[in-house]
């Protein structure tokens, strides 16, 4: 059963346990965001974002990719680390050959830093994370045009004849909308502050509670609770949805530790992303 959670405008629906698997889907953006299990409602999602290349993050992307031939999808946008591209085209020309059948993507390779265009005003910038493999997080922005403060008392058939005559009456402003930061060092918030204030902001949690400690989590390059909680003031999101829990954890387990030690800055915008009862999925 997905788990699903409403974070700002957006939903976040998937499943995503560390090292199992992680595959969650933005409906409101058109964006599936890694690839670890191969979720038969995301199959038609023409845009997948890979963040890096371990199996429980990109392993199920040819599944994927079979289903969408089973129900007539073309080749979808597969935007990743540029350096795992040729790699990933190895892995799915074999598993095509296994197949007999066209597992055809379109490679969108990226490093930090690196914008796409994703139509309609939607754009999404790279920016690296902290993991023993190439990896990357994305930021999705909306980049909309805001009257300057000096004419922002002008009336409307006045700013529409300044416009006509090519006046520059607006400034371009980036509104950062949904940020993706997994497998990384809590330096993330360090490297990348503008997650901090993405309008949403969904972040690994891999380890919390006494069960492993900070140094545990970064020895691992991942991220525990302790260190969300050192930085409880930094989050300005609207919400924060934490996920890719250890399987150390039951899901009863994440929810009363998280419960327990939230802060009242943190606890309304908080979003826990695993199921409220009974285990994990599989």
């Amino acid at each position: 059963m997905l788990t699903e959670v409403s974070a700002g405008p957006y939903t976040v629906r998937g499943i995503s346990v560390g090292g199992v698997y992680t595959s969650l889907q933005v409906p409101e953006l058109g964006v599936v965001l890694d690839a670890g299990v191969p979720i038969r409602s995301f199959a038609g999602t023409d845009r997948i974002f890979l963040s890096h290349g371990h199996s429980d993050h990109a392993s199920a992307l040819g599944s994927l990719l079979g289903i969408r031939c089973l129900i007539g999808k073309g080749p979808p946008q597969v935007f990743l680390p540029a350096e795992i591209e040729t790699p990933l085209c190895e892995s799915l020309a074999v598993q095509s050959r296994l197949l007999r059948a066209s597992l055809d993507v379109e490679t969108v390779p990226m490093r930090p830093g690196d914008t796409q265009h994703l139509g309609h005003g939607l754009f999404v910038r790279a920016f690296r994370t902290h993991h023993p493999v190439p990896s990357l997080g994305y930021q999705f922005f909306r980049r909309v045009s805001k009257l300057k403060p000096e004419h922002q008392g002008l009336p409307p058939e006045e700013i529409a004849r300044r416009r006509k005559a090519g006046e520059p009456l607006f400034d371009e402003m980036d509104r950062l909308e949904l940020a993706y930061a997994t497998d990384t060092l809590s330096r993330v918030l360090e490297s990348a502050p503008e997650v901090l204030h993405s309008r949403v902001l969904i972040l690994e949690c891999t380890f919390l509670g006494d069960k492993r400690t900070v140094s545990d989590a970064q020895e691992r390059a991942h991220l525990h609770f302790d260190e969300i909680l050192a930085r409880a003031e930094l989050f300005q999101n609207e919400a924060l949805v934490l996920m890719h829990f250890s399987q150390a954890y039951s899901p009863e387990e994440v929810h009363a530790v998280i419960r327990a030690q939230t802060p009242e800055v943190l606890r309304e915008r908080l979003r826990v992303f695993a199921p409220t009862s009974g285990r994990w999925f599989g």
